[in-house]
């Protein structure tokens, strides 16, 4: 027994000796993480539950060439609460006034948040949402809400503010004027202005503000504490004309939903400075819509076709290879070359005719022939010319994405004895519209070739911090009597040639007709269901020009037409003419089918009368609202119109034949 008694007095000493070593190592412990361990795991414990959090700065706005906005960011506002913070009392005061205000801001019942709020202090809730993504006068009538307006100590109010991108434009130029996007793995999407000037100007840089977790995620900012605020971006003026862009916008769209294309674009330049007053790039969706998708006009490089062939003439009147007076077999529509087959679209050919007469009706032989004949031996000398015009490089314009030309050399793949000729009328090479149109507008510019320009200047508030100049990139491209030729030439092609349709007493326009095959490489495929690439590339007035101008449309319904003359032309023409005449074109109103029940001599003749007498008003019901406005402008009548530039008339205030007072406006309604 005494035995027995001793062993349990032994494991019980023994285990009292181990307590007593584990409080001595809890002891020893306590003390290394108070006075030696102590800073860190303090600085450990504050990291877990305060942290700074970045502040997005507002980005800055991106205006047109006139001040009007493009791009803007919006600041939003989520108003939370701490339902915890404020005192029993304070709470108990404020909390039905509070109901009530949210009730009328929300238009809900005021016993909702009443109870929401009180069941939310209840479980301590401490991040209670009370409105999301308000606007800024919003946000600062809510804040003077009952509570809230005591601020974060006292009433428990939380702010937190993000930003949201917005074209007050809507889709017009979206894509040109563009975004800057950051996914999720911090991946930016940059596209268009936006895009390409966002980290240098627009972006900003981002503050700092402490926040403290309260659970659950969620953390709170710390309104006691200093945040260090964000600088906003700098504003972007961009070189874009809105009156120009509508016009331009508006005046593609029609033609694609016409002809039921695939995509286009149309780029309207300044001759002289080289600023780029509109770009509008439209793709077809599922539905049969037009949107922005992709920037075409920079991006997207192609074969040109025809309008490739003033390159070719005058590489060949600059080598004096020929003159303008040279004769040229074009056979009777057929020629071979190197076993195969060239073809002109007139049917029994143009036989014998000038070189200059070969690029007014766009002769696919005529050209092939000047180049074979006087470059097949040394394919360099053309090359070299091209070389030198810059046509085989990119323009280096500051949007992102600019397509690369492709213009074969001996020795590449795409390189054969047929290149040359085909080469000549605008195949096996590609170039993008915007690389096209820069070559046209040195010819408008009397050979000086200016970079394409989008951005005029970076401002803060009225302070610049970069202005934009004109870059020229060759300064005469060719001689005064080559630019002469070409000029008089592409003028011709308006008068008598290939876009003969387009020509107007009243109005001047120079330029070149472009149709080019696509999608042949399967020759059997391409014969059942043929697609083209339709053009027009120019510059008006024809004398002393102020812009230049191209239209590309691919892919349209050959059901109802595809040669550049038939689809691209007349979009340059309604552009031209809206933008810089004072004479309204009489059979635009038929050919662009706006169904606004007038037969073509009934409008010339109103037309006529209203502009002799001043008196009578025309209808204008069921036409575009731009092109309503041109003609009652143009009329000298004062014009008042809602939506103006989009959609159709559908209401004037003044009825077809009444006598019109002297200053009298018109106003009209679109839809």
């Amino acid at each position: 027994m005494a035995v027995k008694e001793t062993n349990i007095l032994n494991r019980l000493y023994f285990v009292a000796g181990c307590m007593f070593v584990f409080a001595l190592a809890v002891v020893f412990k306590l003390c290394s993480i108070q006075f030696i361990q102590g800073d860190k795991y303090r600085e450990l414990a504050e990291k877990r539950t305060v942290k700074d959090f970045d502040i997005e700065p507002n980005r800055g706005n991106v205006y047109s060439a006139d001040g009007s906005l493009l791009a803007t960011s919006i600041p939003k506002y989520d108003i939370r609460i701490d339902a915890v913070q404020a005192k029993e009392a304070v709470f108990e005061s404020h909390l039905s006034a509070l109901a009530d205000s949210l009730a009328a801001f929300r238009n809900t019942s005021a016993s909702y948040y009443k109870n929401s709020i009180r069941k939310a202090r209840k479980n301590k809730n401490r991040y209670f949402l009370l409105a999301r993504d308000i606007s800024y006068s919003d946000y600062l009538r809510v804040r003077n809400f009952p509570l809230l307006k005591l601020g974060a100590i006292k009433g428990g109010l939380i702010v937190e503010q993000t930003t949201r991108r917005e074209h007050p434009m809507g889709e017009i130029a979206a894509r040109s004027i563009g975004y800057e996007r950051i996914d999720e793995n911090n991946y930016a999407t940059r596209v268009g202005i936006d895009g390409a000037f966002g980290e240098r100007y627009l972006k900003g840089q981002k503050g700092k503000r402490l926040k403290q977790k309260i659970g659950n995620g969620q953390w709170k900012p710390i309104a006691d504490f200093d945040q260090i605020e964000p600088q906003d971006g700098y504003d972007v003026y961009t070189t874009i004309d809105v009156n120009i862009q509508d016009i331009a916008h508006h005046s593609l769209l029609g033609q694609l939903e016409k002809y039921e294309a695939e995509h286009g674009c149309v780029v309207v330049m300044d001759v002289k400075s080289g600023e780029i007053r509109a770009i509008s790039n439209l793709a077809k969706t599922s539905k049969g819509t037009y949107y922005e998708k992709l920037n075409y006009a920079v991006g997207e490089s192609h074969e040109p076709g025809s309008t490739f062939k003033v390159m070719a003439m005058m590489a060949a009147l600059e080598d004096r290879v020929i003159d303008t007076a040279t004769v040229i077999d074009t056979k009777k529509g057929t020629k071979y070359f190197y076993g195969r087959t060239i073809s002109d679209s007139h049917r029994g050919g143009y036989g014998k005719i000038s070189a200059a007469r070969t690029l007014e009706v766009s002769s696919n032989i005529g050209l092939a022939t000047i180049i074979d004949d006087h470059y097949s031996k040394n394919p360099e000398k053309f090359l070299n010319r091209l070389s030198q015009w810059r046509l085989d490089e990119p323009l280096g314009v500051s949007i992102i994405g600019e397509g690369k030309p492709d213009i074969p050399k001996p020795g590449a793949v795409n390189w054969s004895r047929n290149a040359l000729p085909s080469m000549a009328y605008g195949y096996n090479l590609t170039m993008t519209p915007l690389q096209t149109l820069a070559f046209y507008n040195a010819i408008a510019n009397d050979g000086e070739l200016i970079k394409p320009r989008f951005i005029r200047s970076v401002k803060s508030f009225d302070k610049n911090i970069e202005v934009f100049e004109k870059e020229v990139l060759v300064k005469q491209i060719c001689s005064d009597k080559t630019l002469a030729e070409i000029q008089d030439i592409l003028k011709n092609i308006i008068i008598r040639g290939t876009g003969e349709r387009m020509y107007s007493e009243t109005f001047s326009m120079a330029g070149k007709t472009g149709t080019a095959r696509t999608d042949y490489a399967n020759n059997e495929e391409w014969r059942k269901d043929r697609k083209y690439i339709s053009s027009f590339a120019g510059y008006f007035p024809a004398d002393n020009p102020k812009y230049s101008c191209i239209v590309v449309i691919h892919k349209p319904s050959t059901k109802v037409g595809y040669y550049g003359a038939d689809v691209s032309g007349p979009v340059f023409k309604r552009i031209a003419q809206k933008i810089y005449t004072d004479t309204p074109i009489i059979d635009e109103i038929e050919s662009l089918d706006f169904h606004n029940n007038l037969v073509e001599s009934d409008f010339e003749g109103y037309y006529e009368y209203a502009r002799k007498y001043k008196k009578l008003m025309p209808s204008v019901i069921g036409m575009p609202a731009m092109d309503a406005i041109a003609l009652l402008e143009n009329l000298q009548i004062k014009v008042n119109v809602k939506l103006r530039g989009s959609g159709t008339v559908n209401k004037q205030s003044v009825d077809r034949h009444q006598t019109l007072k002297p200053n009298q406006t018109i106003v009209l309604e679109a839809s």
